[in-house]
């Protein structure tokens, strides 16, 4: 992965923290910075959501299904797995199984 996408990653996952902080008041809502530092896939790419995985995609077209069952193979036993992506000049979309 070049510098370039993995930046637009980090920036989309800080911008998701900030926003699900904003609409979920009380909740120490924030990136997951151990995926990056060695913490392997069990890291949700933002904590603080009780009981859920969220996989936080953002990028030109991007694919929920996929990131859904990135979600799916990432989650810990017990935690919800759910994709949150967003398109440039989109908005912020999730997706989960019922």
């Amino acid at each position: 992965m070049g510098a370039h996408s993995r930046n637009k990653g980090a920036q989309g996952e800080r911008e998701l923290a900030a926003r699900l902080g904003e609409l979920l008041p009380g909740l120490d809502v924030k990136r997951g910075l151990s995926q990056c530092r060695g913490g392997g896939a069990e890291v949700a790419d933002v904590q603080g959501l009780l009981g859920i995985h969220p996989e936080c995609k953002r990028g030109k077209r991007t694919n929920p299904r996929a990131a859904l069952r990135q979600a799916i193979d990432d989650a810990p036993e017990g935690r919800i797995p759910v994709a949150m992506t967003r398109d440039d000049r989109g908005e912020w979309i999730t997706t989960m199984r019922l």
